[in-house]
């Protein structure tokens, strides 16, 4: 996938009225990714990724801080200076076109090294063991 092809396959997602729209939401949404994302997952995602969004989930320095998937969508918020709904909305919009370019495996993985709430995120059902008595 081209990055134009991204950003149309975004725009259509979050029924932006262009690609400008839709460009915003990816560096927003991959930036915030990429201060999450550590390990071979942020390296094999960059990878699939086309090479201008790879450079924006790249270009962060990983934070150590866990932020639950609504903590992430908050912070996108407050760092993108919009509501927290836009931002979930953006994250949805965005999210769900690595998902697909990411590919069910490394999807899992990635799941699997960010704390809980973010499978919803990426358009994903998100399952959980219940805890015993």
């Amino acid at each position: 996938m081209t990055y134009e092809q991204m950003l149309e396959a975004v725009r259509y997602e979050g029924a932006y009225p262009d690609t400008t729209r839709a460009a915003e939401a990816v560096h927003h949404v991959l930036a915030g990714l990429g201060r999450r994302l550590t390990g071979e997952e942020r390296v094999d995602l960059a990878a699939r990724l086309p090479t201008e969004a790879a450079l924006v989930l790249t270009a962060q320095v990983p934070a150590f801080d866990e932020l639950t998937g609504w903590g992430f969508v908050k912070d996108l918020a407050s760092r993108a200076g919009t509501t927290q709904a836009v931002a979930r909305w953006e994250t949805g919009a965005v999210l769900s076109v690595v998902a697909r370019l990411a590919g069910p495996e490394l999807l899992a993985r990635i799941l699997r090294s960010l704390p809980g709430g973010y499978a919803l995120l990426f358009g994903q059902a998100e399952l959980t063991t219940a805890a015993r008595p």
